[in-house]
């Protein structure tokens, strides 16, 4: 079981660094996963607010972990790739805990994100390094090389502040991100082209982005050097709103 998830969490590592972007349609179940599976995507990715939302609970950890983790395992086995899970800000676990526990539903990679959902705002940047070195050592040890997307989330913590101070801030935290073992940093809701090419010409390792509809595109993310795409929430929330259509044609 380890070998197979070692080199689950290989290929995962390997595809961060392919001449080819690395896009993850996000799923929210085991009926999604293999629909992405099948489709030839060579690794699935949970999204923490489409599992939250069909669970019941709001976004930002607002669901019981084991849930969360439950829903995640049944994704694994629903489906032969890797699979990386949107473990929000780690729930509050202790390193080897949250490494185990990964290790135990079959997934070999994580978004952890830089936010503090119980005080509110971003956790020190040094503080957050230290944990995610930790996590790093932890799963080293374990004989699994869990593929860490660190989330640095000052494009939302600090939407008033300038566009320049929040681009500096968040290259601080991605070099000290992947200093401390992290394999990709993302720099969630950052949506300015200038913006990503500083990121990704300033931060050395891999930057996941998000595409927006009629401003980034897959074309566009990948001349401006993303080496990963994410589509968190957005594919659930098109699957409900094609729900909501046919639901309405229904009705009485």
């Amino acid at each position: 079981m380890t070998d197979d998830l070692k080199a689950h969490a290989d290929r995962l590592r390997e595809l961060h660094h392919a001449d080819e972007m690395l896009v993850l349609p996000n799923v929210w179940d085991a009926a999604s996963a293999a629909i992405v599976a099948e489709a030839g995507f060579p690794v699935v990715a949970t999204a923490s607010a489409a599992i939250s939302a069909m669970l019941g609970y709001p976004d930002g950890e607002g669901a019981p972990w084991r849930e969360m983790f439950a829903a995640a395992g049944r994704v694994a086995r629903a489906v032969s790739v890797p699979v990386t899970m949107d473990a929000e800000a780690g729930y509050g676990m202790d390193p080897r805990e949250l490494v185990d526990r990964l290790l135990e539903i079959g997934v070999v990679g994580c978004n952890l994100e830089d936010t503090d959902h119980r005080a509110g705002g971003l956790v020190d940047a040094g503080v957050h390094g230290e944990r995610l070195a930790a996590i790093r050592a932890v799963a080293d040890d374990a004989g699994v090389p869990i593929v860490i997307n660190a989330r640095v989330d000052v494009f939302l913590s600090q939407s008033g502040a300038p566009e320049e101070e929040r681009v500096a801030e968040a290259i601080r935290r991605g070099r000290i991100y992947l200093e401390a073992g992290a394999d990709c940093v993302y720099p969630i809701g950052v949506g300015d082209e200038r913006a990503i090419a500083t990121l990704v010409a300033e931060v050395p390792g891999p930057i996941n982005g998000n595409t927006r509809p009629g401003v980034l595109d897959l074309t566009k993310l990948g001349e401006l050097g993303v080496a990963r795409v994410s589509y968190g929430p957005r594919l659930y929330r098109e699957a409900l709103a094609a729900l909501k259509s046919s639901v309405e044609e229904l009705a009485p």
